[in-house]
């Protein structure tokens, strides 16, 4: 039998969400009477407890294979929303692809490494809890920041929070060797991913399209020789 793997970063507010909402079922209980009222109330709690459980799944996904290192897979599942040439100016500084992927309510929120490669670069950024999608989210809101390096190129991506995303986790340690497709972090609530990529990069996504983190490739890292 194949068990649901739970984040191991979310046991606490999955405990906290099962005590507040035990609490509230027992008040209805208490103060509720009327049967037709005081169970449909109790079992929209109790359906909140299962989904809040399930939302900080992790997903078993198996990465593409190819020859090389090349594929950059996506950090998350969710929307992509923006597919552009940008300016990234707090690590790579220089002209890059950025890929952004939104995640609502109901996506996985686990993130995984994008390529195999060697953490250069992480910084925890604090900051407000604009909507994710809103265009100065990237920049204004709380985000963790990190770059992976290999032998064909360098791949940066933020992990921003959104207006419910009050805590980002990150597993980003420079200097470690990572592998694609192995858990980075989690962000708790709707959120998005800014992933950048070298220019000469082959993008394999557009705008509305919907991506699975590990399985969908975003883009080619160009080749090396």
């Amino acid at each position: 039998m194949n068990w649901i793997k739970i984040d191991n970063d979310s046991y606490g507010t999955i405990l906290g969400s099962w005590i507040v909402c035990a609490v509230l079922i027992w008040l209805t209980a208490h103060f509720i009477h009327n049967l037709w009222i005081s169970i449909p109330v109790s079992a929209i709690f109790v359906i909140f407890m299962v989904f809040i459980t399930y939302f900080f799944r992790v997903p078993n996904r198996t990465a593409p294979e190819l020859e090389n290192d090349r594929l950059v897979t996506s950090v998350a599942d969710g929307k992509v929303v923006i597919v552009e040439k940008v300016f990234e100016k707090e690590y790579l500084q220089r002209d890059c692809i950025q890929i952004s992927v939104y995640m609502d309510f109901f996506d996985v929120h686990c993130n995984f490494w994008p390529i195999n490669g060697k953490v250069t670069y992480y910084k925890y950024h604090p900051g407000r809890y604009l909507l994710a999608f809103h265009p100065k989210s990237s920049e204004l809101n709380e985000h963790s920041s990190s770059c992976l390096q290999n032998e064909y190129g360098e791949v940066f991506f933020k992990q921003i929070a959104g207006t419910f995303a009050r805590r980002i986790v990150c597993y980003s340690e420079p200097g470690n060797m990572e592998n694609r497709g192995d858990q980075c972090g989690v962000i708790k609530f709707g959120s998005r991913i800014d992933l950048y990529v070298p220019l000469d990069a082959e993008v394999k996504v557009k705008v509305g399209d919907k991506v699975r983190a590990v399985e969908s490739v975003l883009a080619v890292l160009p080749d090396a020789r």
